[in-house]
């Protein structure tokens, strides 16, 4: 069963003590996956924190286990980049989770955090570099859209 998507950016802040709380309509999507609290682990793409639930690791596990634990680089691979660096943060009742020191340092997060949904996942990024991360995104799809439309032409 899938759930509702990680839908919206929203902005947050990162506290003095290291929390943010996750939004309201993230946990939401959380909990309809039976997620205690969320998964995060530092992105290997950018200096972001990437977040899911549940379903996720779930596929991601069902992913891993096609392939040979023993003899596939692959494998290998993906277990390093993204299993190893996976951590369970459990939410207090407010929705707070206290982000590892570690993980802040990687996505260079001050105080304006922003979460962006992503459908399965979502994304935490300093809201300052999120900014020109979105400008730069969706510059590079008005392009794509804009050679379809003049090809189709």
């Amino acid at each position: 069963m899938t759930s509702q998507p990680f839908l919206s950016t929203v902005t947050g802040a990162l506290d003095a003590k290291g929390r943010v709380c996750i939004p309201a309509a993230f946990r939401h999507v959380l909990a309809s996956q039976n997620t205690a609290g969320v998964y995060l682990y530092p992105s290997f793409v950018d200096a972001s924190l990437e977040g899911f639930g549940q379903e996720a690791v779930d596929g991601l596990t069902a992913r891993l286990s096609a392939l040979d634990p023993f003899l596939s680089p692959t494998h290998d691979d993906i277990a390093t980049a993204i299993m190893a660096r996976i951590q369970l943060l459990p939410a207090d009742d407010g929705g707070r989770v206290r982000l590892p020191d570690a993980m802040i340092a990687h996505a260079g997060l001050k105080d304006k955090v922003a979460f962006v949904g992503m459908g399965q996942k979502f994304k935490i990024w300093d809201a300052t570099a999120y900014a020109a991360v979105e400008a730069e995104s969706i510059a590079r799809l008005k392009a794509k859209f804009d050679a379809a439309k003049e090809g189709g032409a």
